[in-house]
């Protein structure tokens, strides 16, 4: 079920109603979020407006790691997901989000891109 970013239906910034002039439109509409996980490379494409295309990463068992100390970035296999501060549920299932802990094979790291929209994993060594 795609999400819908309009504000017709709420109240106006002095509390009073606003009643919508018009009935939802497509490009109101959002997609609904892909929840990039542990596993084989698997990316998704998606149609921009304009024709464009964006990447959403679903799935991937390698992230670019950079290493503050030695100031150099190294392709590392992704063991396990540590923990995800977004959400105890996205934790449980192992999702990868920005802010999530992962164990790398150098370590710890911290992701600092957004797979589900930048179509890859970055992220910086914490240990």
């Amino acid at each position: 079920m795609p999400q819908w970013h309009s504000d017709l239906h709420k109240r106006k910034p002095t509390g009073g109603r606003r009643r919508p002039y018009r009935k939802k439109r497509k490009y109101e509409r959002g997609g609904d979020p892909v929840l990039t996980v542990l596993g084989e490379r698997k990316i998704r494409e998606k149609r921009t407006r304009g024709g464009g295309v964006k990447y959403a990463l679903a799935s991937d068992s390698y992230a670019n790691v950079f290493d503050p100390k030695t100031k150099t970035a190294k392709k590392l296999k992704i063991l396990r997901v540590l923990s995800n501060p977004a959400s105890r549920d996205l934790e449980r299932r192992g999702v990868i989000t920005r802010g999530a802990i992962i164990e790398t094979e150098a370590g710890k790291a911290k992701v600092t891109s957004r797979p589900g929209q930048d179509g890859i994993i970055n992220a910086i060594l914490i240990e």
